[in-house]
């Protein structure tokens, strides 16, 4: 009989991930959650793994082998309280696959306080357009794959590699567990305010997870950004290579059409051109990140740059939703003032006949406890129009004369008021990390009811 593991929290993208990993390597998976609901429980069901609503004690009378406890879990918990007075053997979902999995594999990790997702997602989609079937675990459901995780063929891994705490036991960053041989240090700023008290303990954890990365591999990082060069000079001991559009750069790229379309990238004496539906300086730039590591496996750039063109951006990252009356909803995920400044930048460059309206809720713990409360105003900035959603629990006062646009606290207060205002031609932009309160599905309804 195969062992069986439980997971605590399975439907979080990364542990739901985890399972279905678990479940392709032959293991026997169950797991428990405070809200089991799809599209998360549904992939997991048709996996062949049962799910149970809830962290009540009595989950522990499936005498699992194991169980893998997620992030999201806290002591006083009744299931963690009684696993912590049982014999039951339990850890966290980044040892267990570095443990199990990784360190049997190639692994190529994407790391930074932005762009995580969309850069994995690049890398993974240039190894499978080359033919190497590549394992991968990302934070977000891919286009291209239908799937936010698998398995894949050894020995190349792809993992995003997030500088979140391990678990309520374990408070090392999760990519400490990961050991990747080629490592992505897409950017770094401050952010996760609820687990770290400065920027100096993020880089502290980058540090950490460049002790590990071993002479043999490589380490890609742009030019140019202080906090990264700060990090390296405590220590790099792999090889490395350099991105960004400076001439300073080993790798460079451009645009040959106001941030969208047609690009170059040049590499010493080497030169190549290629075209991409991304927009944006920042989605180039990850695209080239992920050029650089594909190449560290053997992919050249021509296969590389021949993925872009048929790249589909992950769920939530510039989605478009809906397009109703010649009024496109465009979906995004951006939860940090640089995300969604370099976000509104690149989609004013795709779209700079229409007009950008911009509605936002400030729902991640950083944002919520106004950390970056004075960025706000000017990261909204590129938007033609911006309307605030006041996300729960807001830790500071959210007003018109701080963030700049009209502010909101109910959901369809905020749809009437917007509808109306709404042209043909005109693109609206959402940007929660969160459900948005349901405002997606009420906005694009009422435009039907208006234009249909």
């Amino acid at each position: 009989m195969s062992k069986h593991i439980h997971i605590l929290g399975i439907c979080g993208t990364f542990m739901g991930g985890l399972a279905l990993i678990a479940r392709q390597m032959g293991y026997r998976v169950s797991g428990s959650d405070a809200n089991v609901y799809p599209p998360m429980s549904t992939q997991l069901e048709a996996s062949g793994i049962e799910l149970h609503e809830g962290y009540d004690e009595t989950i522990l009378d499936l005498k699992p082998d194991l169980v893998i406890v997620g992030n999201a879990m806290s002591r006083g918990v009744p299931v963690v309280e009684a696993l912590l007075n049982s014999n039951i053997p339990y850890t966290s979902g980044p040892q267990w696959l570095g443990e199990n999995l990784l360190r049997d594999r190639w692994v190529l990790a994407v790391s930074g306080t932005h762009g995580k997702t969309t850069t994995s997602s690049l890398l993974a989609w240039m190894l499978e357009e080359a033919g190497l079937q590549p394992g991968f675990l990302i934070g977000g459901v891919t286009a291209n794959f239908g799937v936010s995780a698998r398995l894949g063929q050894d020995p190349f891994f792809v993992i995003e590699a997030d500088e979140y705490d391990t678990a309520f036991f374990d408070k090392r960053s999760k990519f400490l567990h990961y050991h990747p041989r080629t490592l992505i240090l897409n950017n770094l700023e401050f952010d996760h305010a609820d687990i770290f008290d400065s920027l100096e303990d993020i880089q502290r954890q980058f540090h950490h997870l460049l002790r590990v990365v071993p002479s043999l591999g490589q380490v890609i990082y742009p030019v140019g950004v202080a906090a990264i060069d700060d990090v390296l000079a405590r220590g790099l001991w792999a090889q490395s290579e350099t991105f960004g559009a400076d001439a300073s750069a080993q790798w460079q790229y451009q645009w040959r059409n106001q941030g969208r379309g047609d690009f170059r990238i040049t590499q010493g004496n080497n030169e190549w051109e290629g075209s991409t539906p991304l927009s944006g300086d920042y989605n180039l730039s990850n695209a080239l990140a992920a050029i650089i590591a594909a190449r560290h496996v053997g992919v050249s750039p021509e296969h590389s740059i021949a993925a872009l063109a048929t790249f589909k951006n992950t769920k939530r990252r510039q989605e478009l939703i809906a397009e109703v009356g010649g009024i496109q909803v465009i979906d995004d995920f951006a939860h940090h003032p640089t995300a969604i400044r370099l976000t509104l930048e690149g989609l004013k460059a795709s779209h700079h006949n229409s007009r950008l309206v911009l509605i936002i809720e400030p729902r991640s713990n950083t944002m919520r406890m106004g950390v970056h409360a004075n960025a706000l105003a000017d990261a909204t900035r590129p938007a033609d129009q911006c309307y605030w959603l006041r996300a729960k629990n807001m830790g500071f006062d959210l007003t018109s004369d701080l963030v700049g646009g009209q502010v909101f606290d109910d959901v369809d207060q905020l749809v009437a008021k917007l509808v109306p205002e709404l042209a043909p031609t005109d693109v609206v932009v959402c940007m929660s990390n969160g459900d948005f309160q349901g405002f997606k599905d009420k906005l694009v309804q009422a435009l039907k009811d208006t234009y249909e």
